[in-house]
Parts: structure tokens; sequence; C-alpha cells
């Protein structure tokens, strides 16, 4: 039976900081890229999303790390639109074309609640970071209903600091992307300004709430941070830069889940550089990075020279993660 969800339910403080949140979205600074339409009132940005966050798909998912996916799966919810533009996003028909329906905060809530219910290990937000606002409010309705599992916030890592801010003590486990080293690629590839300084503050932000990853007894995220960096063909992500930040900024105690599944889609079979699979070569040399830089805690997804299946579904289809090995978490 579903757990009736009050607006009175929720303390005037916390009321307060969803007003706060909701501010944001007029005119819109929501994201780093501060575009400043009026949300509120329906004008779309980048992200294409206006007052109401639009959900794309919510369900037990196995394809994550598996500190995230445990034997029950993490209870992942898809939102729709996205802050990048990246050329080879393998989510395209959800960050790009907007696949999926505006649901009100009390209906997200009821989401994460049913997910709870079916034996979720976590509440798995992917691609959050222009609807803080919308999930911030959320959160605070499930919280009041009965949601008692982790929070995963799952990103591109394009964020921005103050409205992260805002969600100190609801979030439990930050999940970012590093995706860059160098500004250049950022912009040309995913459509990025200063990328890589935004990205950096928001990892420090992120670090700073909730520190390094730790697991409980059976080996499931509970609190921390967890990077992921997709590496790209031609060297284009800089993984020597990302990993020399994680390791003198963060320490060499924080995962990194190293992913290397990349293969081109969307915009990316038209760009000469990034239009082919990784070689063994380039997979051998982050390797070596991960290495020679000393994070041996995470994740390393197994080499594959068959092509993937696309990501397009992702309520329904297993991601490449799947096939990841792990180095010892402690």
């Amino acid at each position: 039976m579903s757990v009736p969800l009050l607006e009175d339910s929720i303390s005037p403080e916390v009321r307060e900081k969803i007003a706060e949140a909701y501010r944001a979205l007029f005119p819109c600074r929501a994201c780093p890229r501060h575009c400043g339409v009026n949300r509120l009132s329906g004008e779309q940005g980048t992200c294409r999303t206006g007052a109401l966050a639009k959900v794309a798909a919510a369900n037990l998912h196995f394809g994550e790390e598996p500190c995230l996916t445990g034997t029950r799966g993490s209870g992942t919810v898809f939102f729709s639109g996205c802050n990048l533009a990246c050329d080879f996003c393998q989510n395209f028909p959800l960050s790009q074309y907007g696949q999926g329906v505006e649901r009100t905060p009390g209906e997200i809530a009821e989401i994460y609640l049913d997910l709870q219910r079916r034996g979720a290990h976590n509440i798995n937000l992917v691609t959050p970071s222009h609807v803080i606002p919308q999930v911030l409010h959320s959160l605070a309705l499930a919280r009041a209903g009965g949601l008692t599992i982790p929070v995963v916030y799952n990103s591109n890592g394009y964020d921005e600091p103050a409205m992260l801010r805002l969600l100190e003590g609801w979030i439990d486990v930050y999940l970012p992307d590093m995706k860059y080293s160098a500004e250049a690629p950022a912009l040309r590839y995913s459509k990025a300004p200063a990328y890589v300084e935004r990205n950096r503050a928001a990892v420090r932000e992120m670090f700073r709430q909730v520190g390094a990853l730790s697991l409980d007894g059976q080996g499931l995220a509970q609190r921390g941070v967890l990077v992921r960096h997709l590496l790209l063909p031609s060297e284009l992500s800089g993984f020597e830069g990302v990993a020399r930040f994680i390791r003198e900024e963060l320490g060499e105690h924080v995962p990194v889940s190293f992913m290397g599944q990349y293969f081109p889609t969307h915009r990316a079979l038209r760009v000469p550089l990034l239009a082919r699979r990784l070689t063994a070569e380039e997979y051998e040399k982050g390797l070596g990075i991960l290495f020679s830089e000393g994070l041996l805690e995470g994740y390393v997804q197994e080499f594959e020279e068959e092509e993937p299946i696309s990501s397009s579904r992702p309520e329904t289809e297993e991601s490449a993660c799947q096939k990841e090995m792990t180095f010892a978490i402690s």
C-alpha cells in the first residue's frame, strides 16, 4: 500500500532549504552553466527541463559497481535531460532527446519507496545535476514516508557546489564522473565550459561532505565518494591528470571505477578521434596510470574487443559495468 506523502510532514527548516533550492531555478543557476532561464515558468535551458523533473526509467539495476548492485540490485532512477551534450553519450535518448515523463516530487518519492519495498540496496539518482531542487524535495517527502536505505548521487560531475551544499545530509554516496583533465576537449566533445575547474570544485565539495567510501559487512556502499572515469580513445579524457588530482587532493584511498567500455555512439560516429573503440594499448596505458598513481582501491572493467550492447534502454539492459573486477576496498 502506498504511504501518504504530505508536505506538512516536512519540518520548517527543511521546507526553507527546499525553497532556497527552487529559487535557483529563476534565474537558473542550478548547474555551472548559470543559463538564467526561468524554469519555474516552464522555460528550458541546455538541460531541457522545466519546473518538474522528468523520469525516464526506474528499476532494480544489476549493472552498477558491485558495492552498489549487491545481490538485490541498485534502485536506479534515471532523470531525463542533462546539462552536458557529450558527443559520445551512451544514454543519448534520455539525456539529449528527453525520453521520459514529468513527475511531481511526491510521485518521485513514491518511486523511491517502491524501489525500497522491492529490496533495492540503495536509491541511485542518475543524472541529477540539473534537478537538485526536485531531488531534495522528493527525498524529504520520501524520508518522511519511511525511506531508510542509502541514497547515491550518480552524476556527470558538472555540478554546482552551492547546490551540492543544499544536499548535505541527504546524500550518502557520491558517484561523480571525472571526464576530463583539460578544458579544450571538455568544451569540444561535451560542450562544457570550464568543465575541469568546475568538476574538481564539485568533487572537492562531495568529498568534504562524505569522505572516502565506506562499506558495510556485506560489501555494500554506505557513505563516501567513488569516482568514475570513462577512458576515451586518443587519450582525450586525460586520465593521467584525473588520477593525479584524485591522489593529491582526495587521497589514494578514494576508490576509482576505471571504465573501459567506450564505444562510438550518438555524434561520436561523425567525430574522427571518437569514432572507434579503445585499443588494447590505450587500455593498458590507462591501467598503468592507475597503478603508478597508487590508486589501488576500486573497480576495473575488463577490456573487450567485441562490440558491447548499446545502453539506450537502461531500465532493462545490463551495463558493461557488470564485468568489472574488484580491487580491495577496505
